[in-house]
C-alpha cells in the first residue's frame, strides 16, 4: 500500500493515522516529541516547521496531511512557518497536501456556513487561518503543488479531550451526574463535527483528484445546542438530567487575565453566542462519506470517556 505522512498527533492527527493504518497503508507520523511505534504507524520526532527535514521524511509519500496546530495564543507566530514548510515539502515530493482547516476564516456570518463564502474574518486568528489556505491555493493554481483543505466545526467524539468544548470540561462531570458549564449561549444551535468523520474526510479527498484545489466541509450532523447535546449524552450515559449553565462573561473575563487560551477565545465568542451552523451539502453531493448518525456518536463518545476515566483505576 501507499505511504502517507501525517504531521501532528493531536486528536485529528491520531485519528487519521490510525484510520490509514487500519486500511493497510504505511503511515509515518511527524510530531515534535515522537512516540513509541504503534501497529502500522512509524513515529518521527521532528520540528515540522523545518522544510528540509520535513521534505526528507515525506519523500515517497502519496499524501501529506497537515493536522498539527499550535496553541491558540501562538497561531499568528507559529502557523505561517509551519504552513510554508508543508507547502515546500509537498512541492519537493509531489505528495498531495491535505490541510485540516476550521471555520475561523469566515468570520461572523448570519447564515449557514458554505465553502463559497469569502474568507472575511477580521480577527488575527481568522485572518491567519484564511492566509494559510490562500497560500496553498495559490501554489496549487500555479501548478506547483496539489492541495486541498478540509474544514471542520468544533470537534466532538472519542479522542477529543481538552481541546473540545464538549470534552474535558463537560464529559467527566456529566458521567458523574454533576452540572456542567459551557461557553456562550447553551440554547443556540451549534455544529459539532464528529472526529472520526473528520479523519475519514481527510483520507477520502486525498485520493480524489477532483477534490483538489478547493476547500470542503466535513459531513456534519444537524446542529444542536449545547444543552441538547448534554441532554442526549446524559440520556445515553443513564445519568439522568444534568443542569447546564452558561459560563458568566464576567468570570470568563477575570479568568482571561491569567489564561492566554481564554484571552484568545474572545475573538471567537460569536461562534457560541449566536447560531453557528456548518453546511456540508457540497461534500455530500460529490463524495461518499456521510456524517455518522448522532445516536452512534453519543454512544461511542460516552463509551470512550468511560474507558478513559476507568483506565487509571485498572492500572493502580
Amino acid at each position: 500500500m501507499s505511504l502517507h505522512v501525517v504531521v501532528g498527533y493531536g486528536p485529528a492527527g491520531a485519528a487519521t493515522a490510525r484510520a490509514l493504518a487500519e486500511q493497510g497503508h504505511e503511515v509515518r507520523v511527524v510530531s515534535r516529541s515522537g512516540r513509541s511505534p504503534e501497529a502500522g504507524i512509524e513515529h518521527v520526532a521532528l520540528d515540522a516547521a523545518r522544510p528540509e527535514a520535513l521534505t526528507e521524511v515525506a519523500r515517497g509519500a502519496v499524501a501529506l496531511y497537515g493536522c498539527a496546530a499550535p496553541p491558540l495564543h501562538r497561531w499568528t507566530t507559529d502557523w505561517p512557518p509551519l504552513a510554508s514548510s508543508l507547502c515546500a515539502a509537498a512541492e519537493s515530493t509531489g505528495a498531495v497536501l491535505v490541510m485540516l482547516g476550521n471555520l475561523y476564516g469566515y468570520g461572523p456570518v448570519d447564515r449557514p456556513l458554505t465553502e463559497d463564502l469569502p474568507l472575511a474574518a477580521t480577527g488575527p486568528k481568522g485572518r491567519v487561518r484564511a492566509a494559510l489556505w490562500e497560500q496553498a491555493r495559490t501554489l496549487h493554481e500555479a501548478g506547483r503543488i496539489r492541495a486541498v483543505e478540509v474544514r471542520a466545526s468544533d470537534f466532538f467524539g472519542p479522542g477529543v479531550t481538552d481541546g473540545g468544548h464538549l470534552a474535558g470540561r463537560v464529559l467527566p462531570r456529566l458521567l458523574d451526574g454533576r452540572s456542567v458549564t459551557v461557553l456562550g449561549d447553551p440554547d443556540t444551535p451549534h455544529s459539532w463535527t464528529y472526529l472520526p468523520d473528520t479523519a475519514s474526510a481527510l483520507i477520502e479527498v486525498a485520493g480524489e483528484d477532483r477534490a483538489w484545489g478547493r476547500a470542503w466541509h466535513v459531513p456534519t450532523a444537524p446542529a444542536l445546542s449545547a444543552r441538547t447535546m448534554v441532554a442526549r449524552l446524559a440520556a445515553d450515559a443513564g445519568t439522568g438530567p444534568v443542569a447546564v449553565r452558561r459560563l458568566s462573561p464576567a468570570v470568563l473575563g477575570a479568568a482571561a487575565l491569567f489564561s492566554p487560551l481564554l484571552r484568545e477565545l474572545r475573538e471567537v465568542r460569536y461562534q457560541f453566542d449566536r447560531p453557528f451552523v456548518i453546511d456540508s451539502a457540497a461534500y455530500e453531493s460529490a463524495f461518499t462519506l456521510r456524517a455518522t448518525p448522532a445516536e452512534e456518536q453519543f454512544r461511542a463518545t460516552v463509551d470512550w470517556w468511560r474507558r478513559r476515566i476507568a483506565a487509571p483505576a485498572r492500572h493502580a
